[in-house]
C-alpha cells in the first residue's frame, strides 16, 4: 500500500475484539520504516504501513517518523523493533546504513518515553529469523536489502548480532560491499546473482546449516535455482517476527 495511506483491517475481528496484548511491530531499514499491529498470536491486524527512511537518518528524525506512524496506525499495548545494527540491552551500537549518531543510542528508552509503552529492540535480521525458523538444528538467515543482515540459530536459540554482512567475503570486500543494494543497482541483476551463488556456497561450508532462509526486499531479484535447503521467505517476516521478542 502507498506510504501514509489509511490502514484497513485484514481480519474480520477488530483490534478491540482481539484477546491479549497488541504488539506494534516495527522494522527499521536503510530505505524504509515499516510497521504493523499484531495480535497475541502474532497474526497481523493491520496492513503494513511503510514510509521512506529520512534522507538524514539520525535518531531524532527516524524516531519522529516512527512516532508519527504509530499515531496513525492505531492502538497497541507494547512495541517490538527490528533495527539494522548491533543491539544490546535496547541500545544500538552500530548502524552502518543509517547514521553515526546511532552508536550508543538508547532506542528502547527513547521509544518508551515517546510512546508510553514497553519496548523491546533487537537486530532486524534476528527478528526476521525469529519469524521464519523451525527451531531444528542449525538455521541461518540472510536478509538482502540496503545492506546484508544475518541471523544464526541452533535448535531455535539465537546467536545475537552476528553481523555477517560486514565480514570479509571476496576480493578484499565484505558481503555487504559485494551484495548490498548499491552493488545490485551498479552491477546489475546477473552479476549480483552470480555473487549471491558464491556467497551461498561459502556460508554453506562455514555454517553447515540445515536450512538457509533468504529474506529482505532484494530476495525477489534471485533468478537461479536454489539448493534444496535454501528457501526464500517473505519480507514481511521482519515485522511478524516481532511477536517473538515477547516469548
Amino acid at each position: 500500500m502507498a506510504a501514509g495511506a489509511l490502514i484497513r483491517y485484514t481480519h474480520e475481528k477488530s483490534m478491540d475484539e482481539s484477546k491479549g496484548p497488541l504488539t506494534l511491530s516495527i522494522d527499521v531499514g536503510g530505505s524504509g520504516v515499516k510497521m504493523m499491529i499484531l495480535d497475541a498470536a502474532g497474526e497481523p491486524l493491520t496492513d503494513r504501513l511503510r514510509r521512506k527512511t529520512p534522507e538524514q537518518p539520525t535518531p531524532s528524525l527516524v524516531l519522529a517518523e516512527m512516532v508519527s506512524m504509530a499515531a496513525e496506525i492505531g492502538s497497541f499495548d507494547r512495541v517490538s523493533v527490528g533495527f539494522p545494527g548491533v543491539v544490546v540491552g535496547g541500545m544500538t551500537h552500530t548502524a552502518v546504513n543509517l547514521h553515526d549518531e546511532w552508536a550508543g543510542f538508547d532506542l528502547r528508552g527513547a521509544l518508551m518515553q515517546r510512546l508510553a509503552k514497553d519496548v523491546r529492540v533487537a537486530n532486524d535480521a534476528d527478528v526476521q529469523g525469529l519469524g521464519v525458523i523451525e527451531g531444528i538444528g542449525v538455521e541461518l538467515v540472510l536478509t538482502l536489502g540496503t545492506g546484508i543482515g544475518a541471523a544464526l540459530f541452533m535448535d531455535g536459540k539465537l546467536v545475537p548480532n552476528l553481523e555477517l554482512g560486514h565480514h570479509p567475503f571476496e576480493r578484499g570486500k565484505t558481503y555487504e560491499e559485494r551484495l548490498g543494494d548499491l552493488e545490485l543497482r551498479k552491477k546489475g541483476k546477473d552479476t549480483w546473482n552470480e555473487r549471491l551463488q558464491r556467497a551461498i556456497a561459502v556460508v554453506d561450508r562455514v555454517f553447515n546449516y540445515r536450512v538457509l532462509y533468504l529474506g529482505g526486499g532484494n530476495a525477489k531479484q534471485i533468478n537461479f535455482e536454489l539448493p534444496a535447503n535454501v528457501r526464500v521467505v517473505p519480507n514481511v517476516a521482519g515485522i511478524l517476527g516481532g511477536i517473538r521478542l515477547w516469548d
